[in-house]
């Protein structure tokens, strides 16, 4: 199974790190990743915006690793995240996690999340 990334021609190229499209081909196994938060392992939320998205980050991966999966098998991306100054962090995470796969992305800055103290959350698709 591969998965195809699709940036046709004649619509402007992606600002980042992504692809406008990315397609599942043959028989996949699915995963749908629920929204990750920036949280450690024993439930602390820190109070830096880059860590949260660190973490966001490695909680998706880790359930990506549970499932036998790595992010070279994401099809799909949605990142949320509170504030329009963490945009270009969150950009170059996506970018670092990403390792030179650019899966199909969405970003959107949101008023707020399910905790006040939460800053950025993260969900995925993938398929192998």
């Amino acid at each position: 199974m591969t998965i195809k990334l699709h940036n046709p021609p004649g619509i402007a190229p992606p600002f980042s790190c992504y692809s406008h499209g990315a397609s599942a081909q043959g028989d996949a196994r699915w995963l749908y990743v629920s929204g990750q938060v920036g949280v450690t392992t024993d439930g602390v939320v820190p109070d830096n915006p880059e860590k949260q998205i660190e973490l966001a980050w490695d909680n998706l991966l880790a359930v990506l690793a549970d499932a036998g999966m790595t992010v070279k098998d994401l099809v799909k991306i949605d990142g949320f995240i509170t504030r329009p100054d963490l945009v270009p962090f969150y950009r170059k995470e996506r970018e670092r996690r990403f390792a030179g796969h650019a899966a199909a992305t969405t970003m959107v800055i949101v008023a707020g999340l399910a905790e006040p103290n939460l800053l950025v959350e993260i969900q995925g698709i993938a398929a192998k």
